[in-house]
């Protein structure tokens, strides 16, 4: 945001397509009549224009790097707005002359042109200048009579850093570019990036002989059970076969999986387990953890898995019950089962939320607060607010995440169809239907990798397979081809340093983001992930983006900051289970401490969140602008942290909605949405609604509640001015069953 008074000139033109239309005809007549009369325009002039040889164009070397710059204006303009491809954001600088924004692109590159997007504060003299080490500098262009706007600059030479060196404002103002763009060959001197390989030392992979399976087990499982914030991690990967006499216990940031193509390929006359003992009972902290791909013959009947938040239960065969509860019915708080198939009854209990998609079920016993199901066989008939089952028979699109397998002795990554209107699972008729990819066609990250080799490899055309591992990034990772697969083992934690955005994916079809953390590092990021770039159009319906167990955190591992943790710009998403989180315990908490103000804002068209938990965000945790968005089950706690009234104050409105639908979104809708407060700091702080949203026919909510968890707090409304406020010190819920 500009200071007061601060001319900004418009961004630069962008695509006309990307006003977007409340209504799908949009890409109709984009696809339509826009598409007929380029592609006539294009074959004209391929039949008239002679044949040449073609070229290859220089690359943009400098979207996304490393970029400081002598002073900046305000919050608002950092350094990184000029080099993050997005055109509406920028650099400005201090109202004084000289200043300079550099750029340092990772390795030498050929330099063959510069690009500089100006605003309305433009340079009438400056320098290009470059240097291999960032300390000698030489000049490769100077001018004393700028333009502005856009300025072309054909440059020669070999650097690491390239640098604008401005001497003369032209304007009262500082100097301020919207992009500053450095184009070339980057040093292709070094050996290509081979794929495939093992997969380092924290992946333990097991077959029936394997001796000692048990120890090994509960090896990590005691390294792991308390170590909530630790950096150990693990993935114990199971060869296809039968294995008896095994519990698994499953503690922090480990993964068990089988490696067949179905569950039923790999088989434990045993238990795969989650419980609380480490914390006396209570599983409201069993987070970071995961199960896929297995089937189990519980010993006792019934399987126990006592978790919360980011702990999925994907592409499971469970032979008997399911018990989501911990031993003594101490609280629980989560979480998600999908693509999985439960013989028996499945046991909430005490758990007070809940997400099941795509799958079978035997039987459910009760429910607490929120109980949501979409696509699944068994599930009781929708009963909202008593009892509190939201049921819709499908699920609208949905696409499973991707999974290692092994086809004989050889590592593929199968990565599952789109399905519309899924019901069941995807394996329950044989083979799922899907692609098969070689683990030749992957960088295999390991801990040590840097930034400059994974977006080397990216560039390359692999794909991440990311081993469990802690990686600190000192430059946005870029994923920008299509149908990239990003897949993490063992809750691999992605930190970025320096501020930078930590991933970021262009505007196309097919990526798969899956299994990877996202920690925040002490140095405030503008985003942490991001998909698609500003104002992104592209119709993605046939072939979308899907993000799956991709989880944020902003602090409880330490100080972090970031102003928004994922934005997403491209249309028709698919976000499917992600925990968005400013932690409120551990390491590094604090109201400005681990400062984060927005946790996601929707911006592309015809989004689709299934499973989305969003929680304690300074002001707005979820935040909609795009057209036709759907959520299907929606968790939010506040922030406990707020000092008082006037910190969470938001104009004349008591607090921050926990998801607010943009005034001037036309189609929306959401089902099975819990917004619950626990205001530990000040219990008299008052929230005049959970929810906020337009109020037109086309914006639709069901199975709505807002909870005050002991009277720490309390809520005014549900949604708008509708619902009854939550009042005393009983965790009682205050429902809307339908809005409008």
């Amino acid at each position: 945001m500009a200071v007061v008074g601060r001319p900004v000139a418009a961004s630069p033109p962008q695509d006309p397509w990307s006003t977007k239309s409340p209504w799908s005809s949009r890409r109709t007549a984009r696809r339509g009549v826009a598409g007929a009369v380029v592609g006539t325009l294009v074959a004209a002039l391929l039949a008239l224009t002679p044949a040449v040889t073609a070229q290859a164009a220089p690359a943009l070397l400098s979207r996304g790097k490393p970029v400081t710059a002598s002073s900046q204006e305000n919050y608002g303009t950092p350094a990184t707005g000029a080099v993050d491809g997005d055109n509406g954001t920028r650099w400005s600088s201090g109202s004084s002359d000289p200043q300079w924004i550099q750029v340092d692109l990772g390795s030498p590159a050929a330099i063959g042109k510069v690009e500089l997007h100006w605003e309305a504060a433009y340079a009438k003299g400056y320098r290009i200048e470059l240097s291999g080490n960032g300390t000698d500098w030489s000049t490769a262009y100077s001018t004393t009579t700028g333009a502005g706007g856009v300025e072309t600059l054909d440059i020669s030479g070999t650097a690491r850093y390239v640098r604008l060196f401005g001497t003369a404002r032209a304007t009262g103002y500082g100097y301020s570019l919207w992009e500053f763009k450095v184009f070339g060959a980057a040093d292709s001197s070094g050996p290509p990036i081979e794929g495939g390989g093992d997969l380092g030392p924290n992946v333990h992979i097991m077959d029936p002989s394997t001796p000692g399976i048990q120890a090994k087990l509960d090896q990590v499982f005691k390294e792991q059970e308390s170590a909530q914030f630790g950096s150990g991690r693990h993935a114990f990967l199971f060869k296809p076969g039968t294995y008896s006499n095994l519990n698994a216990q499953i503690g922090f940031y480990t993964s068990i999986a089988g490696l067949g193509l179905k569950p039923d390929d790999t088989t434990f006359n045993g238990d795969v387990t989650v419980d609380a003992g480490w914390f006396n009972g209570n599983a409201t902290q069993n987070f970071w953890r995961s199960a896929e791909n297995l089937a189990l013959k519980p010993v006792n009947g019934t399987n126990r898995w006592a978790v919360s938040q980011a702990a999925s239960f994907r592409r499971m065969h469970v032979k008997g019950g399911l018990n989501l509860a911990p031993d003594g019915y101490g609280w629980a708080s989560g979480g998600y089962i999908a693509d999985s198939k439960i013989d028996g009854t499945v046991g909430p209990y005490s758990q007070q939320q809940w997400y099941t998609r795509d799958s079978t079920i035997g039987g459910w016993t009760n429910g607490v607060w929120n109980m949501t199901f979409s696509g699944v066989e068994g599930a009781p008939a929708n009963g909202f607010p008593e009892p509190r089952y939201t049921t819709l028979d499908t699920t609208p699109i949905s696409r499973e995440k991707p999974f290692l397998y092994l086809d004989g002795n050889e590592y593929k990554v199968f990565t599952p169809a789109k399905r519309t209107n899924a019901r069941g699972t995807t394996w329950a008729n044989g083979t799922p239907q899907g692609r098969s990819i070689p683990l030749s066609q992957f960088y295999v990250v390991k801990p040590g990798a840097t930034a400059t080799t994974i977006n080397a490899a990216l560039a390359q055309g692999l794909n991440l397979l990311f081993t469990p591992g802690i990686y600190h990034v000192d430059r946005t990772i870029n994923v920008n081809r299509a149908d990239t697969v990003v897949l993490g083992l063992g809750l691999a934690t992605v930190i970025p340093d320096n501020g930078v955005t930590a991933m970021k994916v262009a505007d196309v079809d097919g990526v798969k983001l899956a299994g990877f953390l996202i920690d925040a590092g002490p140095v405030n990021s503008p985003t942490l992930l991001e998909i698609g770039g500003s104002g992104s159009s592209t119709d993605h319906a046939a072939n979308p983006t899907t993000v799956q167990d991709v989880y944020i955190r902003v602090g409880g591992a330490g100080a972090g900051k970031a102003t928004t943790s994922m934005v997403v710009n491209s249309d028709d998403v698919i976000v499917d289970h992600t925990w968005v989180w400013r932690a409120d315990h551990g390491e590094g908490v604090g109201w400005e401490t681990n400062r984060a103000d927005y946790g996601v804002r929707v911006n592309g068209d015809d989004v689709l969140a299934t499973g989305l938990f969003v929680e304690h965000f300074n002001k707005y945790d979820v935040e909609w602008y795009g057209e036709r968005g759907r959520t299907i089950f929606y968790q939010n706690e506040k922030a406990y942290d707020a000092p008082d009234q006037a910190a969470i104050q938001n104009g004349g409105t008591k607090g921050y909605a926990a998801y607010r639908v943009d005034d001037s979104v036309n189609t929306h809708e959401g089902w099975g949405m819990g917004s619950y407060c626990n205001y530990n700091v000040d219990p008299t702080i008052r929230q005049d609604h959970g929810f906020k949203a337009p109020v037109k026919p086309g914006v639709k909510f069901h199975s709505l509640l807002t909870v005050s968890l002991g009277g720490n707090g309390h809520y005014d409304h549900v949604i708008n001015d509708t619902g009854s406020p939550t009042s005393g010190t009983a965790t009682v819920p205050s429902t809307v069953v339908s809005y409008p």
